[in-house]
């Protein structure tokens, strides 16, 4: 029962394009589809079935680990059509699962609407490069594609440490070894020592969760590699802050100087719906110059945003630039890109402004 069923919902979600099927009992299968969450015309899931969708699909390692831990994650791939990121857990006493479909095919660059400079970024012989933004805001998708591009077009050895894998790469011109959490290493921070014995060019941190984590990212961009990293945080300002704040006070000057030399730019995202269904992303870009590394050596981040502001030139934008060009472009409504402003009320007086036919700047045509 189990297996026949989560082929069908699978199948939905691959012929929907949606991003996720919800699991639970008490209702029918939810999809999320171009953000919004919809029920599937189907029966009301109880606890055995959901159960069974859960056994039909979870490794035996998974299951012990929703047992003893209360939840499990892995990916696994659904024929040739696409791969899934599995999450299960317990609420309630019940069985619940969401599973976040990742694309087969990945998209460019210029697909995703990434800002240009960000391709010179990850050319670079060594630093830090993170991508930030809340859950489900397209970094797995937008690191696979520089992680692709990197592949298709120079001879690394790229590493990929994830909990669990996502999008799979082929070995193209680059050697691309991709590590899981849990079942080819133990930890974040362990996958990384270890890395740095194996000659890699290109080290991608899935996760930057914690102090040794993070540690092991600095030094391994530090000593002449490429590392890509991922944050949940909103904006290249509190990225930097909420790094430096993992640490304990009597380390913090020191991971601020550290910080300042390694990293080369921090990409912010998120995802707003598109007038007329799909997503589109809307970017910050920091490019980290020698005035923007000073301003996080002497702990003064409060300015990196007028760095931005003044640094389109190298390739920067400040988020609400972005979301204000969306809403110009009339891809994306005023609600959801106020939504998702870090200042609503000053984008809503140059939404309104704009509305009039007053531009602040010629980069508001």
């Amino acid at each position: 029962m189990g297996t026949v069923l989560i082929d069908k919902l699978l199948q939905t979600v691959v012929n929907q394009g949606a991003s996720d099927l919800h699991i639970s009992v008490g209702q029918p299968p939810v999809i999320r589809l171009h953000g919004r969450m919809r029920r599937l015309e189907t029966k009301t899931l109880t606890a055995d079935d959901t159960v069974a969708l859960m056994k039909s699909i979870t490794p035996e390692r998974c299951q012990t680990e929703l047992q003893e831990a209360g939840g499990s994650d892995f990916g696994f791939a659904f024929g040739t059509q696409a791969r899934f990121r599995v999450s299960i857990f317990k609420q309630r006493g019940f069985i619940g699962m969401v599973l976040r479909q990742i694309p087969n095919k990945f998209m460019s660059m210029e697909d995703l609407g990434l800002p240009p400079v960000c391709r010179e970024l990850i050319n670079r012989p060594r630093g830090l490069f993170l991508v930030t933004g809340p859950t489900g805001s397209g970094k797995t998708t937008s690191l696979a594609s520089m992680i692709n591009w990197i592949n298709e077009n120079t001879d690394r050895h790229i590493i990929t440490i994830e909990d669990p894998i996502e999008f799979q790469h082929e070995h193209k011109k680059s050697t691309v070894n991709q590590r899981e959490i849990g079942v080819d290493v133990p930890s974040f921070s362990e996958a990384i020592r270890r890395a740095l014995r194996q000659d890699p060019d290109v080290i991608l941190v899935g996760e930057m969760r914690d102090l040794e984590t993070i540690e092991a990212a600095i030094t391994a961009a530090e000593t002449g590699h490429v590392v890509f990293g991922t944050l949940h945080t909103t904006g290249a300002q509190g990225t930097v802050n909420r790094i430096i704040d993992v640490f304990p006070t009597n380390q913090q000057e020191q991971i601020r100087t550290q910080l300042s030399t390694s990293i080369i730019g921090i990409l912010s995202q998120t995802l707003v719906p598109k007038i007329g269904g799909g997503r589109r992303g809307a970017y910050e870009m920091l490019v980290v110059d020698s005035a923007c590394a000073n301003l996080i050596r002497e702990n003064k981040t409060f300015r990196i945003n007028s760095v931005i502001q003044t640094g389109a030139k190298k390739g920067m934008r400040l988020m609400d630039d972005s979301l204000f060009n969306l809403f110009a472009k009339g891809d994306c409504a005023k609600e959801e890109v106020l939504e998702r402003a870090v200042y609503p009320d000053e984008l809503a007086a140059r939404i309104a402004k704009a509305e009039r036919g007053v531009f602040d700047d010629t980069n508001d045509r």
